[in-house]
């Protein structure tokens, strides 16, 4: 979906987004890293056999360490993760303190003129109180009114924030106009407990021991996260979801 309105010379399109993107740039991670973090404790050096072996036959293991919580053998490899994703997103996902951060810059670079609509797909109305509240599908009317004033807002705001750049303002001010809703992107890097605890707070399942309510935006980053954790250590995200979800 893209829009263009007339705006200052040299204004680049504005574009809107209702997706997230997730892209696994670089990863240690195997369930035999699991293992020989776990056998250290009792073979010492004789656990070095465990590392790039099959992890096969030790699954019972990993499921063990998953459902008792010793959880500093799932520390022992890395994600890392490039993301793109609205600027709201990323202010609740960097409550995550045990990920590594780096995310471009408004004060170094001119953002691009990217934005997030709600898709029509996402539910608009919350009913409940909180903490026992659900969302609930708006009404044909609602979706209108929230496309409409979020495309204009974000158009307006891009256009006095070129504007000032323009008139010598720096970049680090002129960015102070413009909403949340613009897409930014960053490496985020953690280990799969880290990932776990992240998983099992940003994403609802029925199947979840301790049920969360995340926001949508940042579960469907947690979505694609996930698919990469099950694909890469596979016995390991079996065992998180056969134990209620709940990181070790």
């Amino acid at each position: 979906m893209t829009d263009s309105q007339d705006t200052p010379a040299g204004l680049a399109e504005v574009r809107f987004r209702s997706d997230v993107t997730v892209e696994l740039v670089k990863s240690s991670a195997a369930d035999a890293d699991v293992l020989f973090a776990a056998r250290v404790s009792t073979a010492g050096e004789k656990s070095l056999a465990e590392v790039g072996s099959d992890a096969e036959r030790s699954a019972g293991l990993i499921n063990y360490l998953m459902r008792d919580r010793h959880g500093s053998p799932f520390e022992h490899n890395s994600f890392t993760f490039f993301v793109s994703a609205p600027i709201f997103v990323f202010r609740e996902f960097m409550r995550h303190r045990t990920f590594s951060y780096n995310e471009e810059s408004g004060r170094y670079r001119r953002l691009e003129p990217v934005f997030y609509v709600p898709g029509p797909e996402r539910k608009l109305v919350q009913e409940g109180k909180p903490g026992r509240y659900v969302f609930v599908d708006g009404t044909a009317q609602q979706q209108k009114l929230v496309d409409e004033a979020t495309r204009a807002v974000c158009t307006s705001a891009y256009r006095a924030y070129l504007e000032m750049l323009e008139a010598g303002i720096a970049r680090e001010v002129a960015r102070g106009v413009l909403p949340v809703s613009i897409y930014s992107s960053m490496y985020a890097t953690c280990n799969a407990r880290a990932l776990m605890n992240f998983l099992s707070l940003r994403t609802k399942r029925e199947d979840s021991t301790f049920p969360s309510f995340p926001q949508r935006e940042i579960e469907m980053v947690a979505e694609l996260m996930e698919a990469i954790f099950a694909e890469a250590m596979p016995l390991t995200y079996a065992a998180f979801n056969r134990n209620g979800r709940v990181a070790p």
